[in-house]
């Protein structure tokens, strides 16, 4: 959790449209919205270099100062580029520090399970990521999961996870699998044959020449 609200700059941006965007972008911009609190929506503009930059380090809650006009937002959405590798837009809902939020925390998975040490064995992570319910003041970076005691067959779910705040409510389904290790499948060496036994089953003749 962070003890800081990052700052950051924005301008007002008064068109909209996908040419538009582009064009912000093409100069060095990132495109965005700040909505909520029950007043208009607004469209800005961000410097992308700097905002990418705190995105990617996992902030989600910023000091904003809009042309002079200083307010709390928190990242609600990302918009990526068609290979889906690029932040092309963001999303902003105005907050007060002290209200509850749901939000979404990374799972950060620690140890090294004992189960894995068995030849075949595998960790499978069907979600890497838990929903909840806490103050803004209280997002969580990541949840850390000790996942060194982890044995084949062990199932680790969502309401198991230790969240780091007794304040903080898991929104995410309990029942949840976020790790399990199992054992993989052997298959056959390509092109091995299997043996047939002198007991098996001969091919069924579909057709056979009749004596006259």
């Amino acid at each position: 959790m962070s003890d800081t609200t990052t700052e950051m700059s924005a301008t007002m941006r008064e068109r909209t449209g996908s040419r538009y965007s582009q064009r912000i972008r093409n100069a060095g911009g990132l495109p965005a919205v700040v909505y909520g609190h029950k007043e208009e929506p607004v469209s800005i503009t961000l410097d992308a270099h700097t905002a990418i930059g705190y995105i990617s380090k996992g902030e989600k809650v910023f000091h904003l100062d809009l042309e002079g006009t200083k307010q709390y937002v928190l990242l609600k959405d990302l918009g990526y580029d068609y290979l889906g590798t690029n932040i092309i837009h963001a999303d902003f809902a105005r907050v007060d520090m002290n209200e509850r939020v749901d939000t979404r925390a990374h799972l950060k998975f620690v140890g090294e399970a004992e189960g894995l040490k068995i030849t075949g064995a595998i960790m499978m992570h069907p979600i890497t990521e838990l929903e909840l319910n806490c103050t803004v003041t209280n997002l969580p970076d990541d949840i850390a999961v000790d996942v060194s005691e982890m044995q084949v067959g062990d199932v680790i779910h969502a309401s198991d996870v230790k969240l780091p705040l007794d304040t903080m409510k898991l929104v995410t389904d309990p029942s949840a699998i976020i790790a399990q290790i199992v054992m993989k499948a052997v298959q056959a060496d390509e092109g091995e044959s299997a043996e047939v036994g002198d007991d098996a089953a001969q091919p069924e003749v579909i057709a056979e020449k009749k004596e006259d």
